[in-house]
């Protein structure tokens, strides 16, 4: 198991590595191959209409005008051991690991993810918990009762969960939930000195769109479980109905539950764009698309780099809980 864990923990920080030599190369240099000059990329740091001088002295901070493999070493090298970014009034130092210096908000991007990152953790681990726990649930209850009314109301409802957006049901529950009925109050959560039952409705909103994913797969893995060898056995020993149903069917058919959970737990903890935005949350997601509207370059590789080191890590936990929710599967 030692020896798994150090191998796949090589695998991420390699595949880290790849990551962003791609998310720098589209920034960087598949503009400079479609024709954008170097003033072209200063300027979208520099903002509208900036004069030559401002320009020359962006060019100058980020390097800009060095080879694109450089700029990629002096962005790692930040990563790893620092650096110091001189705002043309004074100089500022990124500890390690810095991703880089906004030069729009006066900020560096690690501050900035470091402060949205706990509102981005508050929503993913409120709706995570909602829509694991309602999405296996009545996917067990609707393999046990396979073509009953449950099975097929739940199964429509799961349909119409995959189907409807988030900013749909987003902007419907503030309508009518929040604006006309007054069952909950108004989204209001900056962090964690705030209430964290006030992100309650983007919780059930986010855990209605997964839950219903969730619920169609427990459910046909469990039709496909509990007609195997090791169940009719199990309850040919004696066991009581609730042992052979949650310790030996859900058991083995958690595998594919729990990849599909740690994708999505990666991806949300990277930036849930359009919850956030719907309601308003300044979390990660609306971080990035900040960044994307006001061509904040930093940001977004900031951003984007986050985005990827969250999924990388989610799906390592994952693979390191396989051998434990399964016993079949062993790491050799």
């Amino acid at each position: 198991m030692v020896a798994f864990i150090v191998r796949r923990l090589f695998g991420a920080v390699g595949l880290l590595l790849i990551i962003s030599a791609v998310t720098f190369a589209i920034f960087f240099l598949v503009p400079r191959a479609a024709g954008v000059t170097t003033d072209d990329i200063a300027g979208r740091f520099a903002g509208k209409q900036p004069d030559a001088a401002t320009l020359a002295a962006i060019k100058d901070r980020f390097g800009l005008d060095d080879p694109v493999p450089v700029q990629y070493g002096k962005f790692i090298k930040a990563i790893v051991v620092g650096d110091t970014y001189d705002t043309g009034t004074e100089k500022i130092d990124c500890p390690a690991p810095c991703l880089g210096y906004s030069f729009r908000t006066n900020q560096s991007v690690t501050d900035q993810l470091v402060d949205r990152a706990p509102v981005t953790f508050m929503i993913t681990a409120g709706a995570a918990v909602l829509w694991l726990v309602a999405g296996v649930s009545i996917g067990i209850l609707s393999a046990l009762r396979r073509g009953t009314i449950f099975d097929r109301a739940a199964m429509g409802v799961a349909l119409a969960g995959v189907s409807l957006p988030i900013f749909f049901t987003g902007l419907l529950s503030l309508a009518f939930i929040v604006h006309r009925w007054e069952i909950l109050p108004a989204v209001n959560y900056s962090g964690p000195s705030d209430n964290p039952f006030n992100l309650l409705l983007p919780w059930i909103c986010l855990a209605f769109l997964y839950a219903a994913m969730y619920a169609r797969l427990t459910r046909a893995g469990m039709l496909e479980t509990m007609n195997e060898d090791f169940i009719r056995t199990a309850r040919a020993k004696g066991l009581p109905e609730k042992t052979v149903v949650l310790k030996h069917g859900l058991r083995a058919s958690l595998t594919p539950i729990m990849t599909v959970f740690g994708l999505d737990v990666g991806l949300v903890l990277g930036g849930a764009i359009i919850t956030e935005k719907t309601f308003s949350i300044p979390g990660l997601g609306q971080l990035a698309l900040d960044g994307v509207n006001q061509s904040d370059l930093p940001v977004v590789l900031g951003a984007t780099m986050t985005a990827a080191l969250f999924i990388v890590l989610a799906n390592l936990v994952v693979d390191i809980l396989y051998g434990v929710i399964d016993p079949r599967v062993r790491h050799n």
